[in-house]
């Protein structure tokens, strides 16, 4: 996606010049005149970049500064000024600007600063996650279940781990393969370096590539600067090519020359670049087939399967089912500040009956739902959807709570920012947050609905 920029200046034809001419650059801009809104904006919308006028009513720029590094430290800042000093360059820069421009703003100049900027910005988030990932410290008790079927995935796992050898996971959706690649991750040497995810099914072809391979500023609209690819940002460590059934033929063919000489080019570049890095692979699809119907290649295939691990669906390894329940029920009371004490003999027998279409991911959603819902402290059958326990739909709605019994869209929605309100005190910004939604439109659905009594606590 092209990096996002808010513009704020209490001129409006400073802000019409600055828009027009970053937005025919490829960038996707939002302005304002008032730096009041800009931190509205800025807690609503995610901003790669903010260009800031450094004197407005209301709030100066290091006002500003301060106010925004509070709601988005990551965001870059670059502050302009009509009465540039050295003194007031320094104090921006103190205050934690990333750059300081004297107006008029030269273009150029600023498309440089822009450039610069938002790759810092990227690598700071692309470390704080690896960072986070690390911290993770990611072990094969991270694995819950007690079948064989689970014992020997994990035993193939110990196996492999130590090697450099491609992986290939395969298993229906939601049974964890992401989970088996990051303990083959963890497991190994190449753990203190970074482990990338690319979900090859989530790109289209052009997007899929640059992503890969990276690419050259230029080499097609939108790319305005150079940029790695994951392979080059795996380097020394591994990249996890989840859904790789769906790249398509030509992407398949760039890969296999990854995996045989180590070596690629950006989009749009002749220079060679060479890495090191382990591949992992995974697929819910019969590669099989897919070899047959000539929709993958054949020596693509064998590449990457050097070492299968085959995870069976959940309906295969029962004996997983309840030590997963365990460990849902203790992460979502946790989250949800519920008191649970277990679940009913009559539940748990459901649970395990169960054959979960949707996997572990589906076993998860109940026991979230279920948390979420139940007006006691033990779940017991009555929390569980309709869809595992086969029972009437009269019965359930017998049973249903005040909160949920039939009522209009509109006043459900009053009901449900109400709640809000009261959870979080008052505070619009929590409860937009929970909500889903952007301040200003819970402050735009506060008057309309006529919602009153709940003043913020500061406390």
């Amino acid at each position: 996606m092209n990096p996002k920029i808010l513009i704020v200046d209490d001129e409006i034809s400073q802000t019409k010049l600055l828009s027009g001419f970053l937005t025919k650059k490829g960038f996707i801009t939002t302005t304002t005149n008032d730096p009041t809104e800009a931190l509205s904006l800025i807690r609503s919308s995610e901003f790669d970049l903010m260009i800031a006028d450094f004197r407005m009513p209301v709030m100066n720029g290091l006002e500003l500064i301060k106010a925004v590094r509070e709601v988005d430290p990551a965001v870059a800042i670059v502050m302009a000024s009509a009465y540039g000093t050295i003194e007031t360059a320094v104090d921006v820069i103190k205050s934690g600007a990333n750059d300081y421009m004297t107006k008029p703003i030269d273009l150029k100049e600023l498309l440089i600063l822009i450039d610069r900027n938002i790759d810092k910005k990227r690598l700071i988030v692309e470390n704080r996650q690896l960072k986070e990932i690390l911290q993770e410290r990611f072990r094969f008790d991270n694995i819950i279940g007690n079948s064989s079927a689970l014992a020997e995935v994990m035993s193939m796992v110990q196996r492999v781990a130590s090697s450099s050898a491609t992986v290939l996971i395969r298993g229906e959706s939601g049974t964890g393969k992401e989970l088996i690649a990051k303990a083959l991750h963890f497991a190994s040497d190449r753990k203190d370096h970074p482990f990338i995810k690319v979900n090859c099914a989530a790109l289209p072809e052009a997007l899929l590539e640059s992503e890969l391979f990276g690419h050259v500023k230029g080499s097609f609209t939108g790319a305005i600067s150079d940029r790695k690819g994951k392979f080059e940002e795996a380097h020394k460590g591994t990249l996890f090519l989840d859904e790789i059934g769906d790249i398509s033929l030509t992407t398949q063919t760039k890969l296999l020359r990854v995996l045989q000489e180590r070596e690629f080019e950006r989009v749009g570049s002749n220079q060679t670049i060479k890495v090191e890095v382990r591949i992992l692979a995974a697929t819910n699809r019969n590669l099989e087939e897919a070899v047959e119907s000539k929709v993958m290649r054949e020596d693509l295939y064998y590449r990457l399967s050097v070492v299968p691990i085959y995870i069976p669906p959940l309906r295969n390894r029962r004996g997983d089912i309840m030590p997963l329940v365990e460990y849902f029920v203790e992460k979502y009371a946790k989250e949800n500040g519920r008191e649970i004490r277990g679940i009913t003999q009559e539940a748990q027998s459901t649970l395990v009956k169960y054959d979960y279409p949707g996997n572990i991911r589906e076993l998860e959603n109940i026991i979230e739902r279920a948390i979420v819902i139940t007006r006691d402290d033990v779940i017991s059958i009555k929390d569980l959807p309709l869809t595992v326990t086969n029972r009437h739909p009269k019965e359930v709605a017998d049973e249903a709570p005040p909160f949920l019994e039939l009522m209009t869209l509109e006043a459900a929605e009053k009901q449900l920012i109400e709640l809000a309100l009261l959870k979080h005190k008052g505070v619009q910004t929590r409860a937009a947050k929970e909500l889903g939604i952007s301040e200003r439109a819970l402050r735009y659905k506060i008057k309309v609905k006529g919602i009153k009594g709940i003043e913020a606590d500061d406390s």
